[in-house]
């Protein structure tokens, strides 16, 4: 697991939030495997043959004071996450049959982002972000499930969108590079990684829309602290999946949904499945404003 969740930015995402607060709600699911072919550290463990199933509700109370730094809007947010996770590996190492299965409830880290948005006008909109893992969720080092990743780690991009209202059009495509601090607990330490998360979509109506969704992590510096056996042990994957989505008011305030699924392709050194993003997002202040 990276800190990063491929994925997480989608279509706008470089439109700037109505000043005030916010709670975005964003249910997360994923299935994968590694193939009995891959070999994983776990640590300083080898597994052969990984499953894991995850399901987590983000929680982001997000404020954006009506206010400009050079120029932009700015936002802040920290995320919080219970979750459920399960894992299970089989397979055989050193002559030992390995057989095990593990699952967890409980909390996962805290995501701590500042975010400014530039959005002059027309068609073209800007965002630059800067993020980071808080590690005080449930983690173990001897545990095969988690939901917490045992390190800090902080991530710094920027995002653009295009949006065309005349036409329906939009694209957006969020680009940032993750640093991840050592893991004390196993004495191993995750490269720096790249990733690009990007959407295509266009409105059927003014509250409709439909589109393709996508990333791409590859992981640029080598891993310290595996087995010799893994060499520099880089991860990567790719994926594409549909999108719709659908704005509608509530009291007179909009409320902005959306659904993205993605199908994972070209993996390397990571689990290879299935992605789901569900996300409401609640106008906190516009909603308190309407009562």
């Amino acid at each position: 697991m990276s800190f990063w969740l491929p994925g997480q930015y989608g279509s706008f995402a470089a439109i700037a939030p109505t000043p005030g607060f916010s709670l975005p709600l964003v249910t997360y699911a994923y299935s994968g495997r590694a193939g009995a072919g891959t070999v994983l550290p776990r640590g300083d463990d080898l597994t052969l043959g990984l499953d894991g199933q995850f399901v987590g509700q983000f929680i982001v109370p997000s404020y954006a004071p009506d206010i400009k730094i050079l120029e932009a809007q700015p936002n802040f947010s920290i995320a919080f996450l219970p979750a459920y996770s399960e894992a299970s590996a089989e397979g055989q190492l050193g002559g030992f049959d390995i057989d095990r299965s593990d699952s967890i409830t409980g909390f996962g880290d805290l995501y701590p982002t500042a975010q400014l948005f530039w959005n002059p006008g027309g068609v073209h909109n800007w965002m630059a972000y800067v993020t980071g893992d808080i590690p005080v969720g449930s983690y173990s080092s001897s545990r095969l499930a988690n939901i917490g990743i045992g390190h800090a780690a902080i991530d710094v991009g920027g995002a653009y969108t295009y949006l065309n209202q005349d036409t329906g059009w939009e694209f957006s495509g969020t680009l940032g590079f993750t640093y991840n601090f050592e893991n004390t607990s196993t004495d191993y330490t995750s490269g720096i990684d790249a990733h690009f998360d990007w959407a295509v979509a266009k409105f059927l109506s003014e509250q409709f829309f439909v589109g393709v969704a996508g990333y791409a992590y590859q992981q640029l510096t080598p891993d310290r602290g595996q087995p010799p056996i893994l060499g520099d042990f880089k991860s990567r994957t790719l994926a594409v999946g549909p999108q719709v989505g659908y704005n509608f008011t509530a009291h007179g305030v909009p409320i902005y949904t959306n659904l993205r699924v993605y199908f994972e392709f070209d993996t390397e050194n990571r689990m290879k499945g299935q992605g789901m993003f569900l996300t409401v997002n609640l106008p906190l202040s516009a909603l308190a404003k309407a009562k």
